[in-house]
């Protein structure tokens, strides 16, 4: 057979820019700062991660002693249940001076008097803090803190410092208090205090989750084969001896996230055996519920980083939104506006928010808050 000589030639090229392709993919592989190539890795993992028991155990490190933290409760409100029937315990992770969030807070999404009549529901709110880490405000902003809490008895606070790097700590305290003093709170809900939570919308979800039962839930922003960030310049950086594995078990966005009693109870119990220096409280909670065999949904009305679109047809879906600070008291009357029911309902309702939602999510510059597929559910 006849093979001319520019054939060969291009074969040969091919081959050559083949072989240069592959070194390099073989080169980028060590490279630990490559965020394309670390999320390849992270994924050849993650099945590893989240189905084997030799793996979940490996991430099990019994504590001495030594290593256990034990921080006081400055302000505890343990009687803050008293024994009621609660549908949704709502921690607010917030920090000492972020006192108007918490204020902006109480009179919109987190207003319980207006759940409990609106929507018969028993829906209870705390705010879990540190201690400010300048100790020249420190005492100032307890005395501050201990007047707000005289107010509103929903301040939740222990002495470790309100850092970054606590926020494990933060988890901790969360989770020990409900352990502690409302393990019957059929489900338990951790958000961070830029957050807007619809929760006319979410109260409604979960009365009906809780006519049937549900266990072992765990709904949010899931992410799935993320990899620990190397990158010693970034906020997030994990060196591999805190954990060694190339990708994180799934886990829930830590800015919003809800959990049914049971799961609170094994994440809780799981939290006693893993070591806590691992500081982003999300990947820790996703260990934690990795090692009881608990999986978290996607719920495509939990936001990413950016802002829900302000539409009458996303507020009928919108569990959570990222990024509120100063416009809580506006969204929070738009959503509760009697003329969005209006709007939204019925099959010509439904019609023109299908529309609308394709219009407003499904965009080629997507931005991080509801995926395409949120218009069609």
């Amino acid at each position: 057979m006849f093979i001319s000589t520019r054939r060969l030639r291009r074969c040969q090229f091919l081959q050559i820019l083949a072989t240069c392709f592959v070194v390099s993919l073989m080169l980028m592989w060590v490279q630990d700062d490559n965020d394309v190539v670390n999320h390849i890795k992270s994924y050849s993992y993650r099945y590893l991660i989240n189905s084997y028991d030799f793996v979940n155990e490996s991430l099990t490190i019994i504590q001495d002693e030594s290593d256990k933290h034990s921080y006081n409760y400055l302000i505890s409100n343990k009687d803050k249940c008293q024994n009621e029937n609660v549908l949704l315990l709502l921690f607010v992770k917030t920090s000492p001076e972020n006192r108007r969030r918490r204020d902006a807070i109480r009179r919109t999404w987190g207003n319980e008097d207006y759940i409990r009549s609106q929507y018969n529901a028993n829906m209870k709110v705390v705010f879990a803090l540190g201690v400010d880490r300048d100790p020249a405000k420190r005492t100032l902003l307890q005395k501050q803190l201990e007047s707000e809490n005289k107010v509103y008895n929903d301040l939740v606070q222990q002495d470790f410092l309100d850092t970054f790097h606590n926020l494990t700590l933060k988890f901790l305290l969360q989770f020990g208090w409900v352990n502690a003093n409302c393990p019957n709170a059929k489900f338990i809900m951790t958000a961070d205090d830029d957050i807007f939570i619809h929760t006319p919308n979410l109260v409604s979800y979960l009365k009906g989750l809780d006519r049937i039962g549900v266990q072992n839930f765990w709904i949010g922003r899931v992410h799935r084969g993320s990899p620990p960030v190397r990158n010693k310049n970034s906020k997030y950086y994990v060196p591999y001896e805190m954990y060694q594995w190339s990708s994180y078990p799934d886990y829930t966005a830590g800015a919003a996230y809800v959990i049914s009693q049971d799961v609170a109870a094994k994440v809780y119990k799981a939290s006693q055996t893993l070591n806590t220096s691992l500081y982003i409280d999300d990947v820790f909670m996703g260990l934690c519920a990795n090692k009881m065999g608990v999986v978290p949904q996607y719920h495509l009305f939990f936001s990413g980083e950016g802002k829900a679109p302000y539409h009458q047809c996303i507020f009928n879906r919108m569990m959570t939104s990222h990024g509120h600070v100063n416009d809580l008291h506006y969204l929070w009357k738009q959503v509760t506006d009697p003329k969005v029911m209006e709007l939204t309902s019925g099959f010509w309702g439904d019609a023109y928010c299908r529309l609308v939602n394709m219009i407003l999510l499904c965009r080629i510059l997507y931005k991080d808050t509801y995926p395409c597929s949120a218009a069609w559910s």
